[in-house]
């Protein structure tokens, strides 16, 4: 194989290592990210509609301080409730506002969540389009394709 081959191989392969794949990884653990909010809304969305339906207007519980110390605390009015909304702000809701808040921010999680996948998908197709490209290159025969198992 000549030099030009060879330094456009090695090209690619650091295009694919130093940019695709830092890439990808970026986005994974960003819609990582996105998939836990989504189960701390839905926890909370479930804990309100819990609270509704036995009728709750107070409780008792433990409070977690950190280092697994534990506070025990009254609620003597569980009609109001404090959601964190970003940056550090709490706001007041009542049960329905609380419930109408998550409901808008599950619709706005669950748009991101399809924009993080799209966006790996399209990584994943590029480094693919990369290493065929390679293989080109290199002239190795192309892979046969197995059709991809869908559960």
């Amino acid at each position: 194989m000549d030099s030009s081959r060879q330094d456009k191989v090695r090209k690619f392969e650091e295009f694919v290592d130093k940019r695709l794949k830092p890439d990808l990884i970026h986005a994974i653990n960003q819609r990582d990210k996105v998939f836990e909010q989504q189960k701390v809304f839905a926890d909370l969305r479930r804990n309100i509609e819990s609270l509704e339906k036995n009728s709750v207007t107070s409780l008792r519980t433990l409070v977690n301080l950190g280092s697994e110390v534990y506070l025990q605390a009254e609620v003597p009015d569980t009609q109001r409730i404090f959601v964190d909304v970003g940056f550090g702000f709490h706001v007041e809701f009542t049960w329905s506002e609380a419930l109408n808040y998550i409901e808008k921010r599950e619709e706005k999680i669950t748009r991101q969540i399809q924009e993080y996948t799209q966006l790996i998908a399209s990584i994943k197709a590029q480094i693919k389009l990369v290493c065929e490209g390679i293989r080109e290159l290199l002239q190795l025969p192309a892979e046969k394709s197995v059709p991809e198992r869908i559960f």
